[in-house]
């Protein structure tokens, strides 16, 4: 079986996220795609708890008639989130299984910063997706829509909700836990 990792902050998850896993799905040679939370950003970003964000994740999976799964490998490792340990723990757990690491284009440039850059590649094939205004030599996709997790935060925080932004379900979980709000 081979597996794509989505994986980041998801702080929260919003639709880039969702067509992001649409093009790798209709683009590559992959049986699943898993969302993939951190449990910690490993630049200290504050994040909230990763139970939250494992939730929202898997609201976005339920239309995917499974092929779109959010996993807490990284939530159960603790640890600081380093790509490299995450991708160890998944063929310790699943060694028949061939795993893709997805990255926007906008992150090729940090790569070879990330925590054995060769170790990564040598455990997962890498997939760039064409992310709007970041070139990159053989990314695959359109551009994907400029949205980001921190602006879904503001219009959260500002009070104008996230709609057009996020998954519905998401959006409603949102509001049920009072996340992302101030005062």
């Amino acid at each position: 079986m081979d597996v794509a990792l989505l994986g980041g902050s998801f702080n929260p998850p919003h639709l880039g996220h969702l067509l992001a896993a649409h093009v790798v799905r209709a683009l590559e040679p992959v049986d699943q795609v898993w969302f993939v939370p951190a449990a910690h950003h490993p630049f200290g970003k504050p994040l909230i708890d990763v139970a939250h964000r494992l939730a929202m994740c898997e609201l976005m999976c339920r239309d995917a008639a499974g092929w779109l799964l959010a996993s807490d490998v990284e939530a159960s490792l603790g640890g600081n989130g380093y790509t490299v340990d995450t991708l160890r723990e998944l063929h310790r757990r699943w060694p028949d299984r061939r795993w893709t690491l997805v990255i926007g284009s906008d992150i090729v440039p940090e790569l070879a910063k990330w925590r054995e850059p060769g170790e990564i590649r040598r455990l997962a094939r890498i997939v760039v997706l064409n992310r709007a205004g970041h070139p990159a030599p053989g990314a695959i996709g359109p551009p994907l829509a400029k949205v980001s997790s921190t602006e879904v935060r503001a219009a959260l925080a500002a009070g104008r909700g996230g709609e057009g932004l996020v998954h519905r379900e998401v959006l409603a979980y949102i509001e049920r836990h009072g996340l992302y709000r101030t005062g």
